[in-house]
């Protein structure tokens, strides 16, 4: 019996299976290139198909059953509610088909426990925004795939990039109906250089341990809701070299893919409190390839849909097939556009609201995924090796500490200036040195600056320093009451009232910003 015919009857025999679940009687089948999928009760059982593709080989039943335990060793680390187990489907003695019987084996099986549909991310992001709850939980969720991931080798990846750029050339020009080719040379031509120019970046991340086995498919339909925690499935297993790459490169899919879906907030959250938690990627440096990842995300996705719409018989699948790989394609231009980084200092006494208000204007600023925000709470707590809502000791709060916090918010915010990424820093800036300092820093990179300067009245600062909870901030009513005591001298800054709420804030910064 052939490969086929043999993964026919294992196929034929799956969907006979009986329900375990009397709410989910019927056996579902879905059907990719690579796999089927049949959910039947509370267990899904996915079989890889007899197939040969350039990039994966599951043509014979040895190759399957490695493909089969190695999705099992990829994906329970990240997602043990998930996945079970790797078995074959076996036949008996007696000729009948078995799960995970005594005969010899005709197919092999991975194991699932079922999840629904309605909780993967790429269906709840067509509801709407996700709120700042559940980027933060997308970002946690990255780092912790991440410190878990095998370190590989920064050469390897480099060279790999330089042949999916080529691969993306080849791809794009089979379809000059949908992407001009002035603009496929362009891409080219721009990927190009900007890769070779982000060789000994891509070396020294490797040698920093930030290149490493991860995910590598980590867009918004692999990842599910369980339990109300974000979850990362189906990772890349047939593949090695596919799922090897810098751990921004692995963050770049989901960025990418929150970009597009309309999510921007979300992005430049996600983007932020990864670089916040992550004790791997310390180096600003590192986003100066981050426009690079973004791009080739995006031109991936972009020619994935250009062939899956040759594939659709019915012509509004097509359309909408064709469409998307247009959008990606435009993206993927747009991600590699020159752009000037900017520099925006928010200050104001506690309460005033500037950390709320660089998030909501973050999205704005510079290029995707937008502005990094870096806080004095943030960083110092960091410092001290503690979580950020814990309360920091006293002695963190004398001059020598504090001058040791602004040194490091000092380098971190040159850094991401000198990459190329726009950034915003959020603290109190209370005296004109502070204030001059941090525009000097702008100009010695030739960034952009503006600073902005919050005010309201001492009830509401109070009230809102009060009511804080879960915040890296650890300023109290004292500490307020100390404040509005500084002199703080000319204020050259624009002036924003915060008294009001938080749109109106944003309203009257982007006024002032002319963004």
């Amino acid at each position: 019996m052939d490969q086929a015919q043999s993964q026919n009857e294992a196929l034929v025999f799956l969907g006979g299976l009986p329900s375990d679940d009397p709410d989910r009687p019927d056996v579902k089948r879905i059907d990719t290139h690579a796999n089927i999928v049949f959910l039947i009760g509370g267990r899904a059982y996915k079989v890889k198909r007899a197939v040969r593709y350039p990039f994966l080989d599951y043509s014979t039943l040895q190759l399957r059953e490695e493909a089969c335990k190695s999705e099992i060793t990829c994906n329970k680390p990240n997602a043990p509610q998930i996945y079970r187990r790797a078995f074959a489907i076996t036949r008996e003695p007696n000729g009948t088909l078995a799960l995970d019987g005594s005969g010899d084996p005709v197919e092999w099986v991975v194991e699932m426990n079922r999840f629904e549909r309605r909780n993967e991310l790429d269906v709840m992001a067509k509801t709407g925004p996700f709120d700042d709850a559940l980027a933060d939980r997308l970002a946690d969720m990255m780092v912790a795939a991440h410190k878990a991931a095998p370190v590989r080798d920064g050469a390897g990846f480099h060279a790999e990039l330089a042949t999916y750029v080529e691969q993306n050339e080849a791809a794009f020009h089979e379809h000059p109906e949908l992407f001009p080719a002035q603009d496929v040379r362009h891409l080219t031509e721009t990927s190009r250089t900007v890769l070779a120019s982000l060789h000994e970046l891509i070396l020294r991340r490797g040698d920093q341990d930030l290149v490493r086995r991860c995910h590598g498919d980590a867009h918004l339909r692999n990842i599910v809701l369980i339990d109300g925690a974000p979850t990362l499935f189906d990772a890349v297993e047939f593949s090695d070299a596919i799922a090897t790459g810098d751990v921004l490169y692995d963050l770049a899919f989901l960025l990418m893919d929150l970009w597009e879906r309309g999510q921007p907030r979300a992005a430049n959250r996600v983007f932020n409190r990864y670089l916040d938690k992550s004790l791997l990627d310390t180096h600003p440096e590192g986003l100066a390839a981050l426009p690079f990842y973004l791009m080739m995300r995006a031109a991936i996705r972009s020619k994935i849909a250009a062939s899956a719409a040759l594939a659709q018989t019915d012509p509004a699948q097509r359309q909408q097939q064709q469409d998307q790989a247009q959008a990606y394609f435009r993206y993927a231009l747009a991600f590699l556009d020159p752009s000037q980084p900017k520099l925006v200092a928010i200050g104001g006494l506690s309460g005033t609201g500037k950390t709320t208000l660089a998030y909501d204007i973050a999205p704005d600023i510079g290029r995707a995924p937008g502005a990094r925000v870096l806080r004095t709470d943030v960083m110092r707590k960091r410092l001290l090796g503690i979580a950020e809502t814990e309360k920091a000791p006293p002695e963190a709060y004398t001059k020598e500490a504090s001058d040791k916090v602004y040194q490091a918010l000092d380098e971190a915010i040159q850094g991401v200036l000198a990459a190329g990424h726009s950034a915003i820093f959020d603290a109190v800036f209370a005296s004109e040195d502070e204030r001059k300092r941090i525009r000097d820093i702008a100009l010695r990179v030739e960034a952009g600056f503006s600073g902005l300067w919050l005010t309201a009245p001492a009830d509401i600062l109070k009230s809102r320093v009060s009511s804080r909870e879960g915040d890296a901030s650890d300023a109290t009513t004292a500490v307020v009451e100390t404040q509005l005591g500084y002199d703080i001298g000319e204020m050259t800054w624009a002036g924003i009232n915060a008294a009001t709420d938080k749109d109106r804030t944003a309203a009257l910064a982007r006024e002032a910003l002319t963004l």
